[in-house]
């Protein structure tokens, strides 16, 4: 919600050729504890006024020689970097109401004044006004963290590869059907796959000489999505020699806790015989 305190320290613009009408709206914002109103009787002065104190709510008198009131909105729909056009008209025509309005006006006030009509628009305008200006600076902030994450997280994964490479004789990342689609060093060839099936479509091991009861045990927790760590693997080669390898792995997940697929490390470690 927005504070009293906030309503009162919005800063407000009068745009008024008639020295009068300034004054009485000042004396009355001031009684209602208004502490940052300030005044213009140049409507040309708008522009530049607005675009160095970013005002809450600006009170704008339509009929003005020189400059109308409909010819500065125009002009400020330019000069507002918000979007949010902060205008409260002021007329006596009834005719210009709903002009106004569709000219970018929030609302109008109608002369001659109503005091208390006057009190309750300028206040709900800038209640309207203010909680913009927070949903504004909360999607900023938002934004700004958004990128933040997405930074560190971009490095922690470039920091993770690094130094997963550096402790292992390969590094691999595969997404969700098996294929893949990173590899650091000759993991390929010790799955006994060709370079081939990595940039081809095709990632299928060669069953020949894999432990059959080892192969099940991982696919069983890699079907699972389950992280595994040091598991142990072997393999007889054509020529009747051993390999065993030592491999971790976990699943990795979106921001929206979809499966995207597995990475993880590998080594080869001395065969028990």
């Amino acid at each position: 919600m927005i504070t009293e305190t906030q309503t009162l320290n919005a800063s407000i613009l009068i745009v008024d050729d008639q020295a009068s009408n300034v004054q009485l709206l000042e004396q009355l914002l001031a009684e209602a504890g208004y502490t940052h109103v300030a005044s213009t009787m140049k409507p040309t002065e708008v522009f530049s006024l607005h675009r160095k104190n970013h005002y809450d709510l600006i009170l704008l008198d339509l009929q003005m020689p020189i400059m109308d009131g409909f010819q500065v909105m125009e002009g400020l729909k330019t000069n507002d970097a918000d979007g949010y056009l902060p205008v409260l008209v002021i007329t006596a025509q009834p005719g210009h109401k709903l002009r106004a309005l569709q000219a970018g006006a929030r609302d109008f006030i109608s002369k001659p004044f109503d005091l208390i009509e006057v009190k309750t628009r300028i206040r709900n305008m800038l209640e309207v006004r203010l909680l913009y200006k927070r949903l504004e600076d909360y999607n900023k902030e938002l934004e700004r963290t958004v990128q933040e994450r997405t930074a560190e997280l971009r490095e922690s994964e470039a920091r993770y590869r690094s130094l997963t490479e550096l402790a292992s004789d390969w590094y691999w990342e595969q997404d969700e059907t098996g294929r893949f689609t990173k590899v650091s060093g000759p993991v390929l060839e010790m799955l006994g796959m060709q370079v081939e099936a990595f940039e081809g479509t095709s990632t299928d091991v060669k069953p020949g000489g894999w432990n059959e009861s080892d192969r099940a045990a991982l696919r069983a927790t890699i079907t699972a999505r389950q992280p595994f760590l040091d598991f142990v693997y072997h393999r007889v080669n054509d020529d009747g020699t051993q390999q065993q390898f030592r491999v971790s792995g976990e699943p990795m997940f979106n921001q929206t806790g979809r499966f995207r697929g597995y990475r993880g490390i590998g080594v080869e470690v001395p065969s028990a015989n």
